[in-house]
């Protein structure tokens, strides 16, 4: 794990923007950038640029880095199970794919009962629900109870930028177009597939994979591929394992390695869907950097390598995608 005097150190060097005017088709995202090639790849750039509740909040240490890396195991581990966009890393923090026609859904599985942005199924819970993404729920049921077995909870697509995600049942999927059943089928096999060997490899090294996000989409024949990122903390809950019990029964949250930490810390601030989100200090920003560092190298069981001092990350980067100008 690096020291803190490291963590503190990178927080004035952060990599807040990737845009390179050499490269062509540039499309900003709240956390990664991305450019579209001539040829039909596509560069992807993960920043350290933190979101939460569709807005961009901060920028932690070395997380584009821990994304990307981490996402690369998953990739490489989950392979057999399903293609994916993957052509090259040219940079820590870079993914150089195939670009693809991406399905207007994206696939939420889960394992427990959690959540704090509008779309989780504890906040619908919470308020009273009980028939949730289409799935009848029980009463009685407290927050971080695990489920009685694995669902799926789709949601559309935020159409602009800034834009919600929305619920939606399979069967609206399907009545609405927006997937024909074959395919929404063999996505939801692929997403539980894909589920069960994250939860496996988690289990073996002492985490719990509470529920993540999938996002499909198709190539030039017509294949259905794995995109965007895989089983990051950005896209999925994972919590310690060892204390979860302990900590439930005492009502308490779990150890999370994931960016739900940021979203508890601001939800106990204020309400960030209306009042304005008050600036994340530096000590919270160091352990949310640590949390991500601690996820990588317990999943993959690596040591995380932070940048060499003396050279900007977006003056590496730009180095390394010299051959793409």
């Amino acid at each position: 794990m690096l020291s803190e005097d490291i963590l503190r150190a990178a927080i004035p060097a952060v990599l807040t923007d990737a845009h390179f005017p050499e490269l062509p088709n540039y499309y900003k995202g709240k956390v990664r950038e991305n450019y579209d090639l001539p040829d039909g790849r596509r560069i992807l750039i993960s920043t350290d640029r933190q979101s939460a509740f569709d807005q961009v909040l901060a920028a932690v240490p070395f997380k584009g880095q821990v994304l990307t890396q981490t996402a690369r195991f998953w990739f490489e581990a989950t392979a057999d199970i399903c293609p994916n966009h993957v052509l090259e890393y040219p940079d820590p923090n870079v993914v150089v794919g195939r670009r693809l026609d991406m399905l207007p859904v994206e696939v939420v599985v889960r394992d427990y009962l959690t959540g704090s942005t509008d779309t989780a199924i504890w906040t619908m819970y919470k308020s009273g629900a009980r028939k949730l993404y289409g799935i009848d729920f029980p009463d009685g049921m407290k927050k971080n109870d695990r489920l009685e077995r694995t669902i799926l909870t789709p949601t559309t697509k935020a159409s602009t930028a800034g834009g919600h995600d929305h619920p939606i049942t399979p069967a609206e999927i399907v009545a609405t177009g927006l997937l024909p059943q074959k395919q929404l089928d063999e996505v939801s096999e692929i997403a539980l597939a894909l589920f069960a060997r994250g939860r496996e490899i988690a289990a073996k090294n002492g985490l719990i994979l509470v529920d993540t996000k999938f996002e499909f989409g198709v190539d030039s024949q017509g294949k259905l591929t794995l995109a965007d990122e895989i089983l990051t903390p950005d896209s999925s809950r994972y919590w310690r394992a060892d204390s979860y019990a302990q900590r439930h029964a005492a009502s308490q949250e779990p150890e999370s390695l994931d960016k739900e930490f940021l979203r508890l810390w601001i939800a106990e601030r204020c309400d960030p869907y209306t009042q304005p989100i008050p600036d994340v200090p530096d000590d919270t920003l160091i352990d949310f950097s640590r949390r991500y560092i601690s996820l990588f190298e317990a999943v993959t069981g690596q040591e995380f390598s932070a940048p060499k001092p003396g050279e900007l990350v977006k003056d590496r980067i730009r180095r390394n995608l010299a051959a793409f100008f």
